[in-house]
C-alpha cells in the first residue's frame, strides 16, 4: 500500500509540473525536456512515461521524442455515447535531452547542442539518483541528491547569468542611439531585475511575472524561468525510506512551480507494460476507483486554474484545455481563430447534465441545454458547439 500511494504521489506530481508548462504555452504543442547526469534513470522514465522501448546504447547517443496523449475518463464515456470516427486527447511531447556530462569545476556542463535544445522546452524533468549500483557507478562516485539537484540548478543559473551580462553590453551600446531608446531602456530595466533576482538565489521562475516580463521570457527563454520537476529515483529496495528523504529535500528546494517526488524506476516500468485488465485488477486490489494518471490531470488543472471542454459528434469528439476563467469566445478562439472573430453564441450543457439526462433532447426539455454569449464563463466539463458567422 505504500507504494501505491507512492506511485500516485510521483504522477500527481508529474501532472502537477506538466501543467505548470501550459500556463506558458496554451493552446500550442507543449514539450517537456527530460534532464538529468548520465545513469540517473533517465531511459527508463521516459519510456515508462511514452510506453516505448529504446536501445539503451542509442539512447544514450541520441535525442529521443514521443507524442503521450493525456487520458480523459469524460471524454472516454463522450466516445462511447456518440461513436465518432475519431477521438482527440490533448497530448503532451516528452524529449529526452542528450548533453549533460560530468565535468571539471571549470567547464559547463552543457554542450551547445543541449543549449539549444533546451531553451524551446516548456517545461524539465529533472531526473536525480538516489540508488546506488555497483555495477553502473554513478558519474560522481557516490549518491548525493542535493549536490546532483545543485548542479544542474546552477549550471542554469550560469547559462541565465553569462546571457544576461552580454545582453547588458548590446542595450548599452543601444542606449547611444537616437532610435527606439524608451523600449531599450524598459528591457534594460528588466534585464537589471532579473539578474538582480540570480544574484540573490532565486530563479526567475519564482518571481512574480509582469505582462513585459512574459514578454520577455518568450522572446529569450531563460532557463531559470521555466518549471521544473524533479523526480528522485529510488531503488525498489528503499521505498520505506523514500517518504522521509525527500521530505529533506523538500525543505531545501522551495518554490512554487518546482515539485520534488519519488520515482521507482524498475518497479514503474513494469507496470507500464500491464495489460488494462491487469492494471484493473491491480487498482482493484489496492482499492484504487479511478486511474492514477487520471488523477494527477484533475489535480493539476485544480491547482493551477485550468479545465477542459468538449465538442462532440459524428465525426469527432475532442477534449481543449482552456485556462479556468475563459469566455466563450475565448474558448472558442482555441478551437480556431475564425471561431473567436466570428464569434455569434455557444450552445452549452454541462458534462455531468449530459450523462445524467442521457441526450441534447432532454437536456433542452429541462432548460439545460442553454444558448452563452461571448461573456459566459466557460465551466469545466462543459460540452460546447460554437455558433459563428
Amino acid at each position: 500500500m505504500k507504494f501505491v500511494s507512492n506511485r500516485i504521489n510521483f504522477l500527481d506530481a508529474i501532472s502537477k509540473f506538466i501543467n505548470f508548462a501550459f500556463i506558458y504555452s496554451l493552446g500550442e504543442k507543449m514539450q517537456i525536456g527530460i534532464i538529468g547526469l548520465p545513469y540517473s534513470g533517465k531511459t527508463t522514465l521516459f519510456q515508462t512515461i511514452t510506453q516505448t522501448q529504446i536501445d539503451q546504447f542509442s539512447f544514450r547517443k541520441e535525442t529521443n521524442q514521443a507524442i503521450v496523449k493525456v487520458p480523459d475518463s469524460r471524454l472516454d464515456k463522450l466516445t462511447s455515447i456518440f461513436n465518432p470516427k475519431k477521438k482527440v486527447n490533448a497530448t503532451i511531447e516528452f524529449v529526452d535531452l542528450v548533453g549533460v556530462q560530468k565535468t571539471d569545476k571549470t567547464s559547463s556542463m552543457f554542450n551547445s547542442q543541449f543549449i539549444s535544445k533546451v531553451r524551446t522546452n516548456d517545461a524539465f524533468l529533472h531526473v536525480v539518483r538516489a540508488f546506488d549500483d555497483p555495477a553502473v557507478p554513478h558519474p560522481n562516485l557516490s549518491i548525493d541528491v542535493e549536490r546532483d539537484i545543485r548542479l544542474i540548478e546552477d549550471e542554469f543559473f550560469l547559462n541565465d547569468m553569462a546571457f544576461l551580462e552580454s545582453r547588458f553590453e548590446k542595450l548599452e551600446k543601444d542606449m547611444m542611439k537616437q532610435k527606439n531608446k524608451d523600449e531599450v531602456k524598459k528591457e534594460l530595466e528588466i534585464m537589471k531585475k532579473w539578474h538582480s533576482t540570480l544574484e540573490s538565489g532565486l530563479p526567475l521562475r519564482e518571481i512574480e511575472l509582469t505582462d513585459d516580463d512574459l514578454k520577455y521570457i518568450k522572446n529569450y527563454q531563460p532557463l531559470t524561468a521555466k518549471p521544473l520537476m524533479i523526480a528522485v529515483n529510488f531503488s525498489e529496495n528503499e521505498i520505506k525510506n523514500s517518504d522521509s528523504i525527500i521530505s529533506k529535500i523538500r525543505n531545501t528546494f522551495k518554490g512554487n512551480k518546482i515539485r520534488i517526488e519519488p520515482f521507482f524506476a524498475k518497479i514503474e516500468l513494469e507496470l507500464s507494460s500491464l495489460s488494462d485488465d491487469e492494471r484493473a485488477i491491480f487498482m482493484e486490489e489496492y482499492g484504487l476507483t479511478e486511474s492514477p494518471l487520471e488523477k494527477m490531470i484533475r489535480n493539476a488543472y485544480e491547482l493551477l486554474g485550468l479545465q477542459s471542454f468538449f465538442t462532440v459528434g459524428e465525426d469527432e469528439c475532442r477534449a481543449w484545455t482552456i485556462k479556468k476563467g475563459y469566455t466563450a469566445q475565448e474558448a472558442a478562439g482555441v478551437i480556431h481563430t475564425d471561431f473567436y472573430n466570428k464569434f455569434i453564441r455557444a450552445e452549452v450543457v454541462s458534462y455531468e447534465d449530459f450523462i445524467r439526462e442521457g441526450s441534447f433532447a432532454k437536456c433542452k426539455e429541462k432548460g439545460l441545454f442553454r444558448l452563452e454569449g461571448k461573456e459566459y464563463i466557460v465551466q469545466d466539463g462543459d460540452i460546447i458547439n460554437v455558433r459563428h458567422g
